[in-house]
């Protein structure tokens, strides 16, 4: 923008990388739903469509359960935290290139590789595998197209 014969930089949200923002907002979403199941109780990974083993192994206060929904709360929060670097929100965080490519390749794998994965969790249901596949293929898409936009900054 122009203020008389003066050039004034615009600082708005546009010098960020949307789809790493977007990709950074999904994956605090997901990490949020990760750690309300610590809080939530069986009812939470029940919602959520954990298998009956882990709900039951929950309703019975086993520590297992709110463990994992920790561990996974706690990676995808870094993974927000790898995305925001990216966008630009926060400064360049150490292997940014290389944990982009490894967390985008992670959520794209596991979007479509859950045929796989679907022997060792027997008691999730097909609806599990169904919507969380696609949400990681919409996470892993997103954050594909941000660090494509952001491959020679980073």
């Amino acid at each position: 923008m122009e203020i008389g014969l003066h050039k004034v930089q615009d600082t708005t949200m546009s010098t960020y990388n949307s789809p790493l923002l977007l990709g950074a907002a999904l994956s605090l979403i997901a990490a949020a739903l990760h750690f309300s199941c610590i809080f939530w109780g069986a009812d939470g990974f029940r919602f959520l469509g954990a298998g009956e083993p882990i709900v039951s192994m929950s309703a019975a206060g086993h520590w297992y359960p709110p463990v994992v929904a920790f561990a996974i709360g706690a990676v995808l929060t870094t993974w927000a935290l790898y995305a925001f670097s990216g966008a630009g929100v926060i400064r360049p965080l150490p292997l940014l290139r290389a944990a982009l490519i490894g967390i985008t390749a992670i959520y794209l794998l596991r979007a479509v590789a859950f045929p796989l994965l679907k022997p060792a969790f027997p008691d999730n249901s097909p609806t599990f595998w169904f919507v969380t596949s696609a949400i990681c293929l919409v996470f892993g898409l997103t954050h594909l197209l941000g660090l494509l936009q952001v491959w020679k900054r980073i």
